[in-house]
Parts: structure tokens; C-alpha cells; sequence
């Protein structure tokens, strides 16, 4: 825990519920590591502390990239299943509000996967930016077996990402999707041997950290908005953007640093 995590959500932020948070300031990396192994079950009031902390480490200078990982070998198996009788309605309508927390960070989030991510796992990977996931992982949506849907994004997400056909086959079965599948239909962005999943992680940590963080949030921003846009009204977010960074610092460094062939140095303005 740092000191920019003393705000006005000290109270939520005081005992942090199955999870624990790392920052590597000379790496620029923070690491958000689900701790309840050997399954890593997320309780009720675990998913708007996790809101509450990715939106601290948006706003910590020393962070450029956010990590969500594991102790053990699993990923996530999903919730606490009673917890759910436990809330009201208007609770568990929410629920994913607090899991879009990775999507609506500015900063570029991974989740690094093994084993079993089910339910709310799989709901909280899907609302990273990138998946990086070794061969024990298996993805799925499990919660027709109960009784119920996925109440956190998982199925509007999965069907954006692998489309309508492949979603409905998935959720409705409540299959299981193994890391290489998930790699071949566009879930993961990276399928590797377990023992690497940690090397593999960094290296995407260490690529990122190399742009224009200003660059890097504007384009997470376009993507983001234009996912449900049409196409036209797409290229004018984009557009748009682009005429805002063109007056940039890290844009002129970048024309100079190529000019000059040399390594950019860029500022984030």
C-alpha cells in the first residue's frame, strides 16, 4: 500500500477483502494479486474495493501499467456463491460497475491468467485490456449451472470479443474455453508454457511502458468509445483525438527522436 491510497475511500480501502496490492515504481508497475488460494474466490465486498484500488493506481504517477494476477494456481473459480442470496437485488444489478473498473482505468491493464477463470474471474479478465494466459488456464462463464446468468459483463463482453455464435455456445453450455482456444479465438492475447506466464507478462509490461503514456490513454479512450459506435461516428472520435495530440510534446519528440534516429523520451504531455 502507498500514501496516494489514503483518500476518501480509507475506510473501504482499510482491510483489503482477498486481495493485496504491489507497486514496482522502478518498473512502473502495479500488481493487484488476488490472495484467497487455493480457488481465489471474490466475496461481495471484494468487487468495489478492487474499483476503489485500480482507480487509486490510475491516478498513482509512479504506475504506467496495472496487473491483475493470482497467488496459486488458479485464477479465480468465480464468487461466493451464497453471497449472492445474501445482497439485494439492487446490489447484484450493479455488480458490474465495479468490474469495468480495468476498462475505464486510462492506464493499460493485464490480466495474467492460470488455471481455472470462471464467473467474476473471467468477467474481471474481460474487462482488462489484455489477457496473457499460460496453458493450465481455462476460461468459462459457468453460471447456468446455478440457476443464473452472468450478472457482471461477462456475456455482453464475450460477445463483442468472439461474437454471437461462439458466445451463446460457451455461456449457454457453460463450457470451458482452454488457454489455447482462448488465444486462437482473440480472448487471450497470448498463450504461453505456465512456467513462462510471469516472463511473458513483464515483457508486455516493459512494451507498454516504452510509448507515450499521453498516446497510450488517448488510443485506449478511442478504442473504448468506438466499440459500439458506427463506423463514421468512429472515425470522427478518432479523428478527433488525433487533432488534439498532434499539439502534443510527445508527439514532437517522437517526429525528432525518428528524424534523429534515437530512442524517444517521452513526457506523457
Amino acid at each position: 500500500m502507498t500514501d496516494s491510497f489514503k483518500t476518501h475511500r480509507a475506510e473501504l480501502l482499510q482491510s483489503l477483502d482477498g486481495f493485496r496490492v504491489e507497486v514496482d515504481a522502478a518498473n512502473q508497475r502495479a500488481d493487484l494479486i488476488l490472495d484467497r488460494p487455493p480457488f481465489n474466490i471474490v466475496r461481495m465486498n471484494q468487487r468495489p474495493q478492487i474499483a476503489a484500488v485500480i482507480d487509486e493506481l490510475d491516478h498513482d504517477d509512479r504506475v504506467r501499467v496495472i496487473v491483475i494476477r493470482s497467488e496459486g494456481k488458479h485464477f479465480s473459480s468465480g464468487g461466493d456463491i451464497p453471497g449472492f442470496l445474501a445482497a439485494s437485488q439492487e446490489t447484484v444489478s450493479q455488480l458490474h460497475k465495479y468490474i469495468a473498473a480495468p476498462e475505464r482505468c486510462s492506464k493499460p491493464v493485464i490480466a495474467a491468467v492460470r488455471g481455472y477463470c470462471f464467473g467474476v474471474g473471467f468477467e474481471l479478465s474481460l474487462a482488462c485490456d489484455f489477457r496473457i494466459c499460460s496453458d493450465t488456464a481455462e476460461f468459462a462463464l459457468p453460471e447456468m449451472r446455478i440457476g443464473m446468468i452472468p450478472g457482471s459483463g461477462g456475456s455482453a463482453r464475450l460477445e463483442k470479443m468472439i461474437g454471437v455464435s461462439r458466445a451463446k455456445n460457451v455461456s449457454l453450455r457453460s463450457l470451458r474455453i482452454p488457454g489455447k482456444q482462448a488465444e486462437a479465438w482473440g480472448i487471450a492475447a497470448e498463450c504461453v508454457p505456465d512456467a513462462d506466464l510471469e516472463t511473458a507478462v513483464a515483457n508486455l509490461v516493459k512494451e507498454l511502458c516504452q510509448f507515450s503514456p499521453l498516446a497510450q490513454r488517448t488510443l485506449k479512450n478511442v478504442l473504448n468509445h468506438s466499440v459500439n459506435s458506427p463506423l463514421e461516428q468512429a472515425m470522427e472520435i478518432e479523428g478527433q483525438a488525433y487533432g488534439r495530440l498532434r499539439g502534443g510534446k510527445d508527439f514532437a519528440e517522437g517526429v525528432a527522436s525518428f528524424v534523429e534516429k534515437r530512442r524517444p523520451k517521452f513526457t506523457g504531455e
